[in-house]
């Protein structure tokens, strides 16, 4: 039986899953490209319809750019644990003219083409605990990554763009100091945060006339941190916004939940608040007084659809490209 199985998958099965691509990214140059820069670089500018790009098992140390020109475009891996995109820029690297890089220009990749999604990829900065050091870096709108991996340290993933829009389900994202920071409108949805040695998860800095900044829904907080040890996040700029909804809190959470980054007078003007969180660090009564807990009322507009827009129901058409 098994056998015969093999058979039919090899002959009706497989065929028409080597259609499904556009193009396939093999090390190994089984596929029609050895590196996911030149499966990028292929996309035609500026195309109507999705480019689906299938990336082989394998680690692909490249500093990847999606230009702007390069809109609707699928990541696809083969392999969640390892179809990994990697490089270990930093922070305080230096350049060939011995300038820093500085935390942008630390990122492994930098995604500016509209409506870019991924699907089971890990995207990784392995630069280690050396300071800033990007995963990746978003500046454009519609933006969705399912079932994928962020793996770094402090400033692991950066959703840089005062206008855009992201949707992350079911992803694991990891870090030590603000971790998940910038100015994008981004939900987090059923993900896993991992906290490592101490620090703070999110360090938003939301535009004032941005109705939304972080929003995690029914996500588990843990990590191998210790108890007490770190902020669900901090005013990088003073309207910045992040909500916990129905989120899983570990024992590392401090009991003050949030920090105003050293400065009293953001704490009138950045947003930061929970609902109805479970767990050791989700106890409310030692919260600062300046953080929020939701009504039942307030708490029903933190939806996908109402925070990002219609876009995310043509997402769901898309997503298993």
């Amino acid at each position: 039986m098994r056998q015969f199985l093999t058979i039919f998958l090899l002959i009706f099965i497989v065929p028409f899953m080597a259609t499904a691509w556009d193009f396939v990214v093999a090390k190994d140059g089984s596929g029609d490209f050895k590196t996911v820069q030149e499966a990028i670089d292929a996309v035609p500018d500026f195309r109507k319809n999705r480019t689906s790009i299938f990336i082989k098992k394998g680690t692909y140390k490249e500093k990847l750019v999606l230009p702007t020109s390069k809109t609707q475009v699928s990541f696809v891996g083969e392999d969640l644990e390892k179809t990994i995109l990697t490089y270990d820029d930093y922070a305080s690297k230096k350049n060939c003219f011995g300038e820093e890089l500085g935390t942008t220009g630390s990122s492994s990749f930098f995604i500016f083409g509209e409506g870019f999604t991924a699907d089971n990829v890990t995207f990784e900065n392995s630069a280690g605990p050396v300071g800033q050091a990007v995963a990746v870096r978003i500046e454009s709108d519609k933006v969705a990554f399912t079932n994928c991996r962020f793996l770094g340290n402090q400033d692991t993933l950066y959703p840089h763009g005062k206008n855009s829009r992201q949707y992350y389900k079911n992803c694991y994202i990891e870090g030590t100091v603000d971790f998940i920071f910038g100015w994008s409108t981004a939900v987090f949805d059923e993900c896993t945060l991992f906290c490592k040695d101490h620090g703070y998860i999110t360090a938003p800095s939301t535009e004032e006339d941005t109705e939304f900044g972080l929003i995690f829904l029914d996500c588990n907080i843990t990590g191998n941190a210790p108890e007490q040890s770190f902020y669900l996040g901090r005013p990088w700029r003073p309207y910045g916004k992040a909500v916990f909804i129905n989120c899983n809190l570990g024992a590392h959470i401090k009991p003050e939940g949030w920090h105003n980054w050293r400065d009293p007078a953001k704490e009138k003007t950045a947003f930061f608040a929970e609902y109805k969180n479970t767990g050791k660090g989700a106890q409310s009564s030692k919260r600062v007084a300046w953080s929020h807990q939701l009504s039942d009322e307030e708490a029903k507009k933190y939806t996908p659809k109402n925070i990002l827009g219609e876009w995310i129901s043509e997402f769901e058409k898309i997503k298993n490209l």
